[in-house]
Order: C-alpha cells, then sequence, then structure tokens
C-alpha cells in the first residue's frame, strides 16, 4: 500500500456518487483491512472511507425500505424492462399498466411471479 504520508493525497476521499467510485473505495477499504498493525493515520482514512461508502449505500441500496411498487420500478429500470415486458408474467396489458402505475398493488400470485422471474425474495412485492 502507499506509504501514510501520500495515501491522502493518493486516494483523495471524496463523497462517492457513483458504483465506480464505490467499488473503488470498496478496494482500497479492502486493502487497508488485509494490512496489519495499521497507523493512526490510515485508521482515519480506513473510517472516513467506510462512512462515505455506508453513506452511498443507504442511498442507493434500500430495498427493505422501499414499496413493493418503488421495488418494481427499481428493478424494472435496472434491467431495462418496459411494461410490454410484464405482459402474460402478471396479467394483462391493462392490469400491468396498472400495477406498473401504482393504481393497483400486487398480488400474492403476481408477487410469487415476479420474484421467480427477477430471482428475489416475492416478499419484497407484499405490502405488510
Amino acid at each position: 500500500m502507499v506509504k501514510d504520508e501520500a495515501l491522502l493525497a493518493d486516494i483523495q476521499p471524496r463523497v462517492i456518487t457513483t458504483e465506480e467510485e464505490n467499488d473503488r473505495a470498496l478496494g482500497i477499504v479492502e486493502g487497508l483491512l488485509a494490512e496489519k498493525n495499521l497507523s493512526p493515520e490510515k485508521e482515519q482514512i480506513l473510517q472516513l472511507l467506510v462512512s462515505l461508502i455506508e453513506k452511498f449505500e443507504d442511498e442507493h441500496y434500500q430495498l427493505a425500505a422501499s414499496t413493493p411498487h418503488s421495488i418494481l420500478l427499481h428493478l424494472m429500470e435496472q434491467r431495462g424492462l418496459r411494461q410490454t415486458d410484464l405482459i402474460g408474467l402478471i396479467g394483462s396489458r391493462g392490469v400491468v399498466s396498472e400495477v406498473v402505475n401504482g393504481k393497483r398493488t400486487i398480488s400474492k400470485s403476481q408477487a410469487k411471479s415476479l420474484g421467480e422471474f427477477f430471482h428475489v425474495d416475492p416478499s419484497l412485492f407484499i405490502d405488510f
């Protein structure tokens, strides 16, 4: 790893806004965690990077705190899917439109189909 004096200049910690920046920060954290007996400076950098990573991930990976509707929209966006891609999976064109637009809640059978389709726990699509 980099010498203590050049560490801050090399890493240049800042607010993480992209997946690439997050991946880079995670790599640096892994490298620091692999070192034995971190200097106080490296310990401070480690704590700072972990805080920045946690902030980014809390803002971008909130599936558990999201609504079933927002989870569906997020998964569709991540996979580049449109409403037409769900026709037949959860119902007719009209049913899909109502579900995607938040006018209809997702039924248990639709949640099961969506869970299988997206390879996630079906309970993500059920309001409790």
